[in-house]
């Protein structure tokens, strides 16, 4: 069993998991596998570090490379967040033994872009739906670490507003 990055996140960076938990170990290890992965792209956006070591742990392939990218669109941005932001009704589907679908929910009304050299945050209400569907695979790597293989997001989606 791989012995998974630690990942600390500030204080004013909170995430909320409702609900992970179904009962099955093969599933919960699905579902902490995710929340790491969402900790660990997190972490490396807050640091501003496209190379954080959660990165690679946690994803693989064309999801790895986009992951690279959003946190890289960040640093650019001169922009980190703040806040709380809500994972929920999370759904996995095993696709054989070391394969598996995750569908999850977040809500993002109460975080917020944050200004990474000035730490001022920009609390001005968005136009977009704070609500986000994560469609996501996930494939079983040899050392034991279920890593994300493919991650799509589709922000509104009413699965999640309500």
């Amino acid at each position: 069993m791989a012995e998974r990055p630690t990942v600390e996140l500030p204080s004013d960076v909170i995430d909320k998991y409702e609900d992970w938990k179904t009962g099955d170990d093969v599933k919960d290890a699905v579902l902490t596998d995710t929340a790491g992965r969402v900790d660990a792209t997190n972490d490396a956006i807050v640091r501003g570090d496209s190379n954080a070591p959660g990165l690679p742990f946690y994803y693989r392939g064309k999801a790895l490379s986009g992951a690279v990218e959003w946190v890289q669109e960040y640093r650019d941005a001169n922009l980190s967040f703040t806040g709380t932001t809500r994972y929920f009704d999370p759904k996995v589907t095993l696709l054989g033994s070391t394969s598996a679908a995750v569908v999850y929910c977040a809500d993002e009304s109460k975080g917020f872009n944050k200004n990474r050299e000035t730490g001022e945050v920009d609390r001005t209400p968005s136009d977009e739906s704070p609500y986000v569907l994560y469609d996501t695979h996930l494939e079983k790597s040899e050392k034991g670490v279920w890593q994300t293989t493919v991650l799509t997001s589709k922000r509104g989606d009413k699965t999640c507003a309500g």
